[in-house]
């Protein structure tokens, strides 16, 4: 909502989730691979029940996911991807980092992914910011990626892989990776963080699903520590992290132990003295300025959902830095209850921050013209009025967490 004589918000989602359907992604490999990808889809099976139901073309239907966007208030979105990637196990937000002798498919079928995306981005000018994929195995390729994504249109930046233990990858604080950061910080490319990436695998036990749902948004936040010690944002001041779809209550309490510990890490330089401050040598010149202000300057939340007890810290996170997303189109995320999830959630917050956490950071951050989008909220938005309305009661079929009354506990 640029305007404030709109009685509408704009409303953009910067957590939402798109791939094409397997076969389709065929025209986008180079042509070497093809035979060796009609082998491998021909055996393989998909393992996602969603993506072999009669809604998985949400994810490649052009018209129906505008239209179904449309209906939930929404007018524009972040494209993280969802389906499978040619050569890959699983969905490839997922999936286990490449070994050295499925690095060479793997990479052709997150470049293929990439093609695909810019093609559907450009369905719909304006409304889509895709978010490109690259290896981290192979810094200077994934440069060649991140030129060349940009390049074909691709507003929604980097995902960042994650870099679990037992990756054999080199963490993500090491300098190894700076040819990426200084590329995105060049070309204005957000680095985006998104949760489940970075967690390791866990085996097949019947307690492992449940463990990783406690610790998959815990292993994410680390990417946001690793980039400040590691001094990322001091050599790359241009940089910009976002972190999705991790919740962002966990916000203030993480920045104010970080402080904490960069406080008595520094300690040395200063030539005061702390039980921590051995540890710290080379620190202070290494990272610069004190994780909050790194956040402050460089750092973004993609809080897709956010729940009724992260409202209230909106001031201490920074109104500025939210970036609400509505997770479509998985069973978690609010559609088609957008509008309801909007009013249990932010009902009574001020008209002009709730503008900004619901479309003009988006806006700022992924190069979204408002100007263009305006006139489209301007009838399928939802009214300032609607979301000041409280919702006293959830839809009775709503899959989405926003609306568990129980769930307003802290979440990492």
């Amino acid at each position: 909502m640029s305007d404030d004589r709109s009685d509408r918000y704009t409303v953009i989602s910067a957590d939402c989730h798109a791939g094409a359907d397997l076969l389709d992604y065929r025209p986008y490999l180079e042509k070497r691979h093809h035979d060796e990808f009609d082998a491998w889809a021909a055996t393989y099976v998909n393992p996602y029940e969603d993506l072999l139901a009669d809604t998985a073309d949400q994810n490649w239907n052009s018209e129906r996911r505008l239209a179904d966007l449309e209906r939930d208030g929404i007018v524009a979105e972040v494209l993280f991807p969802n389906t499978i990637p040619p050569f890959h196990p699983s969905g490839s937000l997922m999936a286990p980092a490449p070994t050295a002798g499925e690095f060479e498919r793997r990479w052709a079928g997150l470049r293929a992914h990439n093609r695909w995306l810019a093609d559907f981005c450009a369905a719909a000018p304006g409304r889509r910011a895709g978010v490109f994929q690259i290896l981290l195995n192979d810094v200077d390729e994934a440069v060649k990626e991140i030129r060349r994504a940009s390049a074909a249109g691709l507003k929604g930046g980097l995902l960042l892989p994650g870099t679990p233990p037992g990756s054999g990858l080199p963490e993500l604080y090491s300098q190894t990776y700076d040819p990426i950061w200084a590329v995105c910080e060049e070309l204005g490319v957000p680095v985006n963080h998104h949760a489940g990436s970075a967690s390791p695998p866990l085996g097949d036990e019947p307690a492992a699903r449940a463990v990783f749902m406690v610790e998959t948004t815990w292993f994410s936040h680390r990417a946001l520590w690793h980039l400040v010690f590691g001094g990322a944002f001091r050599r790359h001041p241009g940089l910009k992290l976002v972190l999705t779809e991790q919740g962002s209550g966990w916000i203030p309490g993480v920045l104010d132990m970080l402080d904490y510990y960069h406080g008595r890490l520094v300690a040395a330089a200063t030539k005061a003295s702390t039980a921590e401050s051995k540890f710290g040598a080379g620190l202070a010149a290494g990272m610069g300025k004190p994780p909050s202000e790194v956040w402050h300057d460089n750092c973004y939340v993609g809080a897709s959902f956010m729940r009724p007890h992260e409202v209230p810290l909106r001031d201490r996170i920074g109104v500025d830095k939210i970036m609400w997303g509505s997770d479509y189109p998985h069973d978690e995320g609010t559609y088609p209850y957008s509008r309801e999830g909007l009013r249990f959630a932010y009902a009574g917050v001020p008209r002009d921050e709730l503008a900004a956490m619901l479309g003009g950071n988006a806006a700022r951050v992924y190069g979204f013209d408002l100007d263009l989008l305006d006139p489209i909220a301007a009838k399928a938005g939802p009214t300032v009025e609607e979301l000041a309305e409280p919702l006293e009661r959830p839809p009775a079929d709503a899959t989405s967490p926003v609306f568990a009354r129980g769930a307003r506990v802290r979440v990492w």
